[in-house]
């Protein structure tokens, strides 16, 4: 499913997982046919790597995998938890498995894992047995540069560091590949791809569930002020007659292999 590394939580991303539910459930929604990518067998054991509240996790024990979920968020775990899955608090990029899993998975949770993400590579490449395979969507460069944009030049009128603040690694496909052959792994396939989509509310939901780690950096006492200044900007560009709000995603996806020894 679909969240951050633990530098996003320490970077000031929090999760709430009534809000991610009512904000961004359209993240797992849109993400079905990845499952199909991955095409998990009956007894396979898969790791969901930031799995979120669990909402894709399920769709792929459904398919009959033995699956581990592994998130850097205690309330969403206890969210994955809850609907009876084998959910873990992890940080992303000090994975702890050795040759344990068939397949790793994960979707819109690698550009949380902005720290070092090579070492998420690594700690992928080191969970998967030999030929295993690592499925994934993230976001690419050019991912939700609108907003992004507006939240950069909102928090620089205020004098405030937008760069320092911000949580994402937007990758180009060529650079991610190149980490992902670095790391030892064969790419069968990769893509990028632009994604508008319709938001289920008002930017200033999404805003405030996927952008805290900007706001944290702001005064409390001036975050809404900031939140209402991103709106007007981007809403000639993302807002249409009838106030709907869609999202300008930029997607990464690939299916890669884990090298087998000569």
């Amino acid at each position: 499913m679909a969240v951050p590394g633990v530098n996003a939580v320490a970077a000031g991303q929090a999760w709430d997982a009534g809000a991610y539910a009512r904000n961004g459930r359209f993240v797992a929604d849109l993400a079905a046919d990845l499952v199909d990518w991955l095409a998990p067998s009956p007894g396979e054991r898969v790791l969901d790597l930031g799995c979120g509240d669990g909402a894709l996790t399920e769709q792929l024990v459904e398919r009959g995998a033995t699956v581990v979920g592994a998130d850097a968020s205690p309330e969403l775990v206890a969210a994955a938890r809850a609907r009876g899955l084998d959910a873990r608090v992890l940080d992303g990029q000090a994975l702890p498995f050795d040759a344990e899993f068939d397949a790793v998975f994960s979707n819109a949770a690698l550009h949380w894992m902005k720290r070092d993400p090579d070492a998420v590579l690594a700690g992928v490449a080191r969970a998967l047995k030999p030929g295993g395979r690592f499925v994934a969507e993230m976001g690419a460069a050019g991912n939700v540069a609108a907003i992004r944009g507006a939240v950069h030049e909102a928090m620089a009128r205020r004098g405030l560091d937008a760069t320092a603040a911000d949580p994402w690694f937007f990758p180009t496909l060529a650079d991610y590949r190149r980490r992902l052959q670095a790391a030892g792994f064969e790419v069968a396939g990769i893509e990028t791809f632009a994604r508008p989509t319709l938001l289920p509310g008002d930017i200033r939901g999404w805003l405030q569930t996927f952008a805290q780690a900007f706001l944290a950096a702001v005064p409390e006492a001036g975050r809404a002020a900031l939140v209402d200044e991103v709106r007007s900007a981007l809403a000639p560009r993302l807002a249409n007659a009838a106030g709907q709000w869609t999202a300008d995603y930029v997607r990464l996806r690939f299916i890669a292999t884990k090298k087998r020894p000569a």
